[in-house]
C-alpha cells in the first residue's frame, strides 16, 4: 500500500512521466498494428500477383492502412481491448491525427492551400445545406427527436463527432440522443471510409482534385476522411488526393463557427435558460476553430516562405540549402501521414466498438443513413456535373 501511494506521489510530481507511462502502451499496440497491417497488404498484393492478376512487379492493389484498421475493428470486437491499452489508443486517435495533419501542411503552399479551399467552398455549402434540412424532414417524418436530427445532420455535414459535441450544448441535446448521433457518425463514417475510395476512382479516376473534394465533403469525421484519402493515396499512388481531402475537410471544420449560432437562432431560439437556471450563451467563435486548422496552415505559411526565398535568393530563409529545405518538409510531411496518421487509423479500428450500438432504435440509424447518403449523393453529383469547371 505504502509503494502505491509512493507511486502516486511521483507521478503527480512528474506529470509528464505519468501521461507517457499510461499511454506508451496503446500508442505501441497502435503502431504494431499499423505496420502489421502494411506487412499484410504487402503479403495479400504478392499473393495477387502469383496468381496472375497482376502483372509481376506490381504494387499491392490493398492499402495497409486499409488492413490496419479492419484488423483493429477485428480486435477491439473479439478478443477486446485491455484497459491498458486505452488511453494510448484514445490519445492516438485525438493528438497522433492532429499532428499528422499539421505536419501535412508542409506539403501545401498556403496558396495552394486557400486556392483549394476556395473551390471547395460551394459544394461544402451545398452538402452541409442539403444535410441539414434532408435530415430534420425525415427525422420529423419519423417522429424522432428534432434534437436528435440536428446533431446527426451537422456530425454528418460538418465534421463528425466534433461538430455532434459542439451542438449538443446548443441545442440542449439529452445523453441518449448524443449517443445515438455518434453511434450514427461512427458506424456511417467508418463505411465511408472504406467504400468512398472504390467509388471515387470509379467516378474520378486520375483526377485527384474531384477525388479529393469527394472525400473531404462525403464522409463525415476527419479522421475518416484522412483514412479514405490516404486509403486511395497508397491504392492508386496519387498523393495529390491527400492534400485536397485534407484542407476540403479543413475547410469544412470551419463552418461550425457559422452553423452553431444559426441553429440556435432557427431552431432553439426561445429556449432561454440552462437546466441550472443559468443564462445561456453561444461559445466565442474563436473557441469552436480547431488547434490543428491553424497549425496546418501555420506550416503550410513556413513551406510558401521557404519556397519563395529559394525561388528568389537560392536558399530557403537565406541560409538553408535547396535540397536540405526540399528534404526538410519532404521528410516532415511523410512522418505526418505515413507515421503519425497511421497511427491514428490503427486507433480508429480499434476504437470501433460495434457494441455501443446494441439497445439502440432503428430509426435513428435510418435517419443517419438518409443523411450519410444525402450529403454523399449530392457531393458526388455537383462534383459530376460542375467539377470540370474547377481550375487548380
Amino acid at each position: 500500500m505504502r509503494k502505491t501511494n509512493e507511486s502516486s506521489e511521483a507521478d503527480n510530481a512528474n506529470p509528464i512521466r505519468s501521461l507517457v507511462v499510461r499511454v506508451l502502451p496503446g500508442i505501441m499496440f497502435c503502431l504494431i498494428v499499423t505496420l502489421v497491417g502494411i506487412y499484410a497488404a504487402g503479403l495479400i498484393g504478392k499473393l495477387i500477383v502469383a496468381l496472375n492478376l497482376l502483372p509481376e512487379g506490381s504494387a499491392s492493389p490493398v492499402s495497409g492502412i486499409f488492413v490496419a484498421i479492419i484488423i483493429g475493428i477485428i480486435i477491439r470486437n473479439t478478443v477486446g481491448l485491455h484497459t491498458i491499452f486505452m488511453e494510448g489508443v484514445a490519445y492516438s486517435v485525438k493528438y497522433a491525427l492532429r499532428a499528422g495533419i499539421i505536419l501535412l501542411g508542409l506539403r501545401l503552399s498556403l496558396t495552394e492551400a486557400l486556392k483549394l479551399g476556395a473551390w471547395g467552398l460551394p459544394l461544402i455549402i451545398a452538402c452541409i445545406t442539403s444535410g441539414l434540412f434532408v435530415t430534420l424532414y425525415f427525422t420529423k417524418k419519423m417522429n424522432q427527436s428534432n434534437r436528435l436530427g440536428t446533431l446527426i445532420a451537422c456530425g454528418t455535414g460538418i465534421c463528425g463527432v466534433t461538430a455532434i459535441m459542439a451542438v449538443s450544448p446548443v441545442v440542449k441535446a439529452k445523453d441518449d440522443e448524443i449517443s445515438y448521433a455518434v453511434a450514427n457518425i461512427t458506424i456511417f463514417g467508418l463505411v465511408g471510409m472504406l467504400l468512398y475510395p472504390y467509388l471515387a476512382n470509379l467516378f474520378f479516376a486520375g483526377d485527384p482534385i474531384k477525388i479529393g473534394l469527394f472525400l473531404g465533403t462525403a464522409i463525415h469525421d476527419t479522421a475518416q476522411v484522412t483514412g479514405s484519402a490516404l486509403i486511395y493515396s497508397q491504392m492508386f499512388d496519387m498523393q495529390k488526393v491527400v492534400d485536397v481531402a485534407t484542407v476540403t475537410k479543413l475547410t469544412r471544420n470551419l463552418f461550425i463557427i457559422a452553423v452553431i449560432p444559426l441553429i440556435s437562432y432557427f431552431f432553439f431560439k426561445g429556449a432561454g435558460k440552462n437546466e441550472d437556471g443559468t443564462e445561456y450563451s453561444i461559445p466565442k467563435w474563436y473557441k469552436l476553430i480547431p488547434v490543428f486548422v491553424i497549425g496546418f496552415l501555420a506550416l503550410a505559411l513556413v513551406r510558401t516562405i521557404g519556397d519563395w526565398t529559394a525561388a528568389n535568393s537560392g536558399s530557403a530563409f537565406g541560409f538553408l540549402t535547396l535540397s536540405i529545405w526540399e528534404g526538410f518538409y519532404n521528410s516532415w510531411s511523410s512522418f505526418g501521414s505515413k507515421y503519425m496518421l497511421g497511427l491514428a487509423m490503427a486507433g480508429v479500428g480499434l476504437s470501433t466498438n460495434f457494441k455501443v450500438f446494441k439497445g439502440l432504435g432503428i430509426k435513428p440509424f435510418y435517419i443517419g443513413l438518409i443523411a450519410a447518403v444525402s450529403v454523399g449523393a449530392v457531393s458526388l453529383l455537383l462534383i459530376s456535373f460542375f467539377g470540370h469547371l474547377i481550375v487548380i
